[in-house]
């Protein structure tokens, strides 16, 4: 470590309250008082970084002097893309500066040298609002925001791309505001203030998410600032000027329910400021040694009143290094430079001290991708993956594009809260009249994620409450099983060999470790499904997985339930791709196991092409159901989705890929892990899973069920209702039973899909899949009993949700709902950037350009033409630059085919 304090960098003896390293690393700029004013700074960092160029007198050192506000600069920082520079003083201004076209140099107003000011910057606009001094500004993530508090106890939010639009005003505080920080991701703005609290708020709503005070109730006095600091991966947020013991701290907050359990100590006086490096770090490989993996971890620095400064490593329990008497007063700011190694220190006394690191020291720092990748593996696809500088420098290749884009932002500017207002109440109709923005006030936040040795993620299981929720109408009737026909030659082939169909299925069961049952009981055929389903030659991407910042033990549930009684069901379909009628007779006895739950299995389904599923039950609990998740890979390409019960067997060919879970429930998904259609209720649990093609063939045991409610659509799809809250529609073309509601389906209580909403979308709260779902959601109780989910689990629910949503509506022949769903369905998928389920989608609208004869696909559904649901789809496709080609492609191929 080096240490420097260049004696050039001065406010004239003055203090320098704030300091602020630009993005590119080669100036930096300070704020603090002037003779008579306030002063804002900008040196040249080439002098503090090189000897060399700090004696040439050619190198200039200070940039340029703005003397623009009227009272002491308490806070200047550098825009992500160093365009802008804010700054906020005791006028209770804030002024954005950005640098003019260069008209040569000019003298330093009032100053009685010659000094010049070698770059020229101008203040483009002043933002008034406070009423007090401003104290802290921030810039959120991609610059989308300014933030700006004051000690008239409010933050403000301002829209930086419309400057001075006013997005937010957070009230809350009942002391002077004096520290911000954003989430690093985007979802949270935190800030400290005098009144012994730290609020975090969030972004979606602009509310309160939580409101910390025990680290600080013993804290006495008070501190010029409070600059607290969020760690880069997300996962911590540190503050400024907490207390345990009676000795000053920096507390450590955790993300995952807001825990205070950790802090830095040793500083003798309050922590005024709190820095975390931008870069994430792994141990420095020594040369010659084969590469190890290692837990990712973060560095942070802290200032105190005591005019010392510490940094820290997370991997470490004892600080890096502490230098003990640094300045001659009290610490006010810290900046790191970018590629993380080097750092400035401004204090109250009015000098700054420069510190340069060795990677021998903090270790090597990880890349954007690595570093994207962790936040992927966090949080999932957010704005920490598509960044702003990113989409800024992506040229527009296409002017139907380029239409949809200038349409996007003016509809964001001129209707932003009139939609947000809609997309509310529009949430609301959904779940019978409670937002989540009300669910998630009383969230629980107790969900741990960790990872095996062997790179597997697990999520510490959590116990909470059932939902208590709506019940059918209590008037029950006695009803019948239905049977679909028979078939003679299927009961000839079975009757007249049983004990052949038992020897070759035993194999089946045998990789899931279950036993045969010791009783045989009367068997029957009942139901299964061929299902449509499309090869893909899509290119599937995989996120690199990183070890999580720490590790804690995963815990897991095993349970095992073996039923006798054995049913056979198998599919004969007519064509290749289309839906087929599943027939159902009495056979043979067959003595068939029943397969034992495990907490994960693999299992390898195809060989050309090589197709591998994963299995890995009890992932996380929510509101007391554990989830199960299934992951597919296929020639490196890969895709996952969630199952609200564990999954007892699955099968898979190049084509489809079929779950079986112990709720009784047969899933089909495409090759690129689409849902074919609504889960289907088998009429006990699975025994054997087969898949051949498009064929896909299941082995079940015998069971009953009673029907508590019935209902015909005006379509004429018959809908029961069971006493256990689950209700079912009759797929006549499959003769199957199909699942579209559930009153304890953790997705439904846990999907967030509001931003998906438009204002333009009609209602659809009087179709039959929101009646039926109505009947079981009884909104005015989720709220207490809502578990809160990590973003990449939430995204994955949503997604599962939305496409159960989709094909529940296929299947009821809801032709309003289908396009309502259909609609925010990709919507999502174009916000959260799935590439290959859009793709899909869209392919599966279009169809094949030329007929063919031996082509199954159907150029309607519902009555709606699919090219006409394309071209609907376009305009929300066209609003993300990422599918600009995915856009053109297909406008190209819809005007070729014109209105056919």
């Amino acid at each position: 470590m080096k240490l420097l304090k260049p004696s050039w960098v001065s406010h004239n003896g003055k203090p320098i309250f704030s300091v602020d390293i630009h993005p590119d690393g080669t100036k930096f700029a300070t704020g603090g008082q002037g003779e008579d004013s306030g002063k804002v700074v900008i040196w040249n960092m080439a002098p503090v970084l090189r000897e060399e160029d700090e004696k040439n007198v050619n190198i200039p050192k200070m940039l340029c002097q703005m003397d623009n506000h009227l009272a002491c600069v308490n806070c200047v920082r550098w825009s992500n893309t160093g365009l802008y520079l804010a700054s906020g003083g005791d006028d209770k201004l804030v002024m954005v500066w950005k640098r003019a076209a260069f008209i040569g140099p000019s003298t330093v107003f009032g100053s009685s040298s010659k000094l010049a000011n070698v770059e020229q910057w101008r203040c483009v606009t002043i933002l008034r609002n406070h009423t007090g001094d401003v104290m802290d500004v921030a810039w959120s993530p991609h610059d989308v925001w300014l933030a700006s508090c004051s000690v008239d106890n409010t933050i403000v939010i301002w829209n930086a791309r419309k400057f001075p639009e006013i997005v937010a005003s957070l009230k809350g505080h009942t002391g002077l505001v004096k520290g911000l920080t954003w989430d690093p991701v985007g979802k949270y703005i935190a800030s400290q203030a005098d009144d012994h609290s730290l609020k975090v708020w969030r972004t979606m709503d602009w509310q309160q998410e939580t409101n910390i005070t025990k680290p600080f109730n013993e804290c006495g006095g008070t501190t010029h600032v409070l600059r607290l600091s969020w760690s880069p991966d997300g996962q911590y947020l540190v503050s400024a000027h907490a207390m345990n013991n009676s000795g000053p701290t920096a507390q450590i907050i955790e993300r995952d329910g807001w825990k205070t359990n950790m802090d830095f100590v040793g500083h003798r006086k309050a922590v005024t400021v709190v820095k975390f490096n931008p870069k994430i770090f792994k141990k420095k490989q020594r040369n010659g040694s084969s590469p190890k993996p290692s837990c990712p971890y973060c560095c942070c620095a802290v200032g105190s009143k005591d005019r010392s400064l510490s940094v820290w490593l997370t991997s470490l329990k004892r600080p890096l290094v502490v230098i003990h008497d640094l300045f001659d007063k009290s610490i006010m700011d810290i900046s790191w430079t970018l590629n993380g190694l080097g750092i400035l220190v401004c204090s109250m006394d009015g000098t700054v001290a420069y510190l340069n690191f060795s990677q021998d020291e903090l270790g090597d720092p990880l890349n954007e991708d690595e570093k994207n990748a962790i936040h992927q593996n966090i949080y999932g696809k957010s704005l920490a993956i598509t960044t702003e500088a990113q989409l800024s420098t992506t040229i527009i290749e296409n002017p139907e594009m380029l239409k949809y884009q200038q349409e996007r932002q003016r509809a964001e500017q001129v209707n932003h809260r009139m939609t947000h207002e809609a997309q509310a109440h529009k949430l609301t109709s959904v779940v019978n009249g409670e937002s989540l923005e009300d669910i998630r006030k009383n969230l629980l936040k107790k969900q741990v994620e960790t990872r095996t040795a062997d790179g597997r993620r697990r999520i510490t299981p959590l116990c909470i409450a059932q939902l208590d929720t709506g019940d059918f109408s209590p008037a029950l009737f006695n009803s019948v099983p239905i049977l679909p026909g028979s078939a003679s030659q299927l009961t000839s082939q079975l009757s007249s060999d049983s004990n052949t169909a038992t020897s070759n299925l035993d194999p089946l069961s045998t990789p899931l470790g279950s036993k045969a049952p010791d009783d045989a009981k009367d068997r029957s055929v009942a139901s299964s499904l061929n299902t449509t389903a499309m090869k893909s030659n899509l290119l599937l991407t995989t996120s690199t997985k990183m070890e999580p910042m720490k590790a804690l033990d995963s815990r897991f549930t095993e349970r095992s339930k073996v039923m006798p009684g054995v049913t056979i069901s198998m599919a004969t379909p007519s064509s290749e791709k289309e839906p087929c009628c599943v027939v159902a007779i009495p056979v043979a006895v067959l003595k068939l196991p029943t397969p034992t739950p495990q907490k994960a299995f693999t299992l390898q389904v195809s060989t050309e092409p090589p197709v591998y599923l994963e299995v890995e039950n009890d992932v996380s609990a929510v509101s007391g159901a554990k989830l199960s998740q299934l992951r597919c890979s296929r020639e490196g390409r890969e895709w996952d989705t969630l199952l609200p019960s564990r999954v007892i067997t699955a099968a898979g060919s190049s084509d489809v890929v079929a779950v079986a879970c112990e709720d009784r429930m047969l899933s089909v998904f495409s090759a690129c892990g689409r849902r074919l259609l609504p889960a289907i209720l088998l009429p006990a649990t699975m025994s054997a899973l087969h898949c051949s093609g498009f064929y896909v063939m299941a082995l079940t045991a015998c069971t009953e069920c009673t029907v508590s409610q019935s209902l015909l659509t005006q379509q004429g799809v018959p809908v029961i209702g069971l006493s256990n809250g689950k209700s079912y529609c009759f797929n006549s073309s499959l003769e199957t039973w199909n699942l579209i509601a559930d009153k304890q389906d953790s997705l439904v209580q846990c999907a967030d899909f509001k931003n998906c909403i438009s204002s333009q979308d009609a209602p659809v709260s009087q179709g039959p899949l929101a009646l039926t779902q109505g009947h079981n959601l009884n909104a005015g109780r989720l709220a207490s009993r809502l578990s809160s989910t990590p973003h990449h689990l939430q995204h994955g629910m949503t997604l599962v949700f939305l496409e159960n949503q989709l094909a529940s509506a296929l299947t009821l022949r809801s032709s309003t709902e289908y396009h309502y769903w259909l609609l925010i369905y990709a919507r999502f998928l174009v916000t959260e950037g799935s590439d290959y389920r859009l793709r899909e989608l869209c392919k599966d609208l279009l169809g094949p350009v030329h007929k063919s004869a031996g082509s199954a696909w159907e150029p309607t559904t519902l009555g709606l033409r699919k090219r006409d649901l394309l071209r609907e789809l376009l305009p929300v496709i066209g609003q993300n630059l990422h599918f600009q080609r995915l856009f053109t492609e297909y406008q190209d191929q819809l005007e070729l085919l014109g209105n056919k």
